[in-house]
């Protein structure tokens, strides 16, 4: 298929995941237009940004393979096959997602250490060492094949998820959202899902991605401002994204157990069925954050859990799991732990503490719309209380 013709079926995709929702403009054909147009500019850009990528890549490996160009063509997408080829075993699991985060997910070097609450410093030096350490040990730049294919697929995924992630929310900046990156997270993950179909978590992540997708029409207000999920107009959500992201999930639970992603997919997947927040299965979700607390446990994994707990068993029951985590030491910068804090003491009506919580949530947020979101709520902190 040549470029014209996948720009013009992209654009045909966006106005089936659209119009259903918004109505159909107008102008069809010039809306069409004008969107086929954005997407070849922006692909113009990713492929100029990947030629750039690609060899800087190339300065840290060492000369291609005579047999390079049969196991490259294997994969049919040039940053998902160099994905592969950063996801070498040689580097720890650490260096790997750094490196491939870096390079290749566009990602600067404090956007992934936020995603890993670890110091910018810390991830500086997974980077350097993670080139160094190709270097020496002479890994030739191919694509793997077979079970060395499996080996590095944790990896890709992983990489992924914090891509998808990133962009859905982002975690600095004035935009809450940064949708270049959650398409070429999907496009890959896609790609990735007919390249390995046999793997369950490609599928659960591929699931995951498409119905967190799915609310991104919801998810800013007319000013710019986030909205959180239980206040978002559902019929702005993506059906289109949802049908195809809970397919995905059906074919990840084919193989029997969900794995990490699969279960974080069945999550989104209760908040996807809910006609009406307040339809919403939270004790079906608690049950699935417990299940991924056993399978894939962390602070982060727990401090969702709680606030599952508080939505489907009361604020009290929630708050105990929260409390837990304050001294948590990489949660300590993490500005979703006094948030949720926060949201669970003003439920139960502890205004004054809400407030100091809220604020401390405020200083910690480094995306400008989260943190005047947080401010609001500190400032109704403060209104309900003198109504008391």
């Amino acid at each position: 298929m040549g470029s014209a013709e996948e720009i013009a079926q992209d654009a045909f995709v966006a106005a089936l995941g659209q119009w259903p929702n918004e109505g159909v403009p107008r102008n069809p054909g010039a809306w069409l237009m004008t969107t086929a147009k954005r997407r070849a500019i922006d692909r113009m850009r990713r492929d100029q940004s990947l030629a750039t990528k690609t060899q800087a890549l190339e300065r840290d490996l060492p000369a291609v393979e005579a047999d390079f160009a049969a196991s490259y063509e294997d994969i049919d997408d040039d940053l998902l096959r160099l994905m592969f080829v950063a996801c070498h075993p040689v580097l720890s699991r650490e260096g790997r997602l750094a490196l491939t985060l870096k390079l290749l997910g566009g990602l600067t070097t404090a956007e992934i250490a936020r995603a890993y609450l670890v110091a910018e410093s810390t991830i500086a030096q997974r980077i350097v060492r993670a080139k160094r350490a190709l270097s020496e040990a002479n890994v030739p730049f191919e694509v793997p094949q077979g079970s060395e294919r499996r080996r590095r697929l944790a990896s890709i995924l992983e990489a992924l998820y914090l891509i998808f992630n990133e962009g859905y929310s982002a975690t600095a900046g004035d935009d809450v959202l940064r949708p270049e990156l959650v398409e070429d997270a999907m496009r890959l993950g896609r790609m990735l899902s007919h390249l390995m179909p046999d793997e369950s978590e490609v599928h659960g992540l591929v699931a995951l991605m498409e119905l967190q997708a799915s609310r991104m029409p919801a998810r800013v207000g007319p000013d710019g401002a986030p909205v959180l999920l239980l206040d978002q107009d559902r019929n702005k959500w993506n059906y289109l994204f949802i049908r195809r992201g809970l397919e995905a999930l059906e074919k990840a639970e084919s193989f029997g157990a969900l794995g990490p992603y699969g279960l974080q997919a069945g999550i989104a997947a209760c908040h996807a069925r809910a006609s009406t927040a307040d339809r919403t299965d939270w004790p079906r979700i608690a049950a699935l954050y417990d299940a991924l607390a056993e399978l894939a446990p962390s602070p982060v994994v727990e401090l969702n859990r709680g606030v599952a707990v508080a939505m489907a068993y009361g604020p009290a029951a929630g708050l105990e799991i929260v409390d837990a985590l304050v001294s948590e030491p990489s949660l300590q910068s993490y500005h979703l732990l006094p948030g949720a804090r926060g949201d669970l003491l003003f439920k139960l009506g502890r205004f004054g503490e809400a407030r100091a919580e809220f604020e401390r949530a405020a200083d910690l947020a480094r995306n400008s719309r989260e943190k005047t979101l947080l401010l609001e709520r500190a400032a109704a902190c403060v209104a309900s209380r003198n109504r008391q």
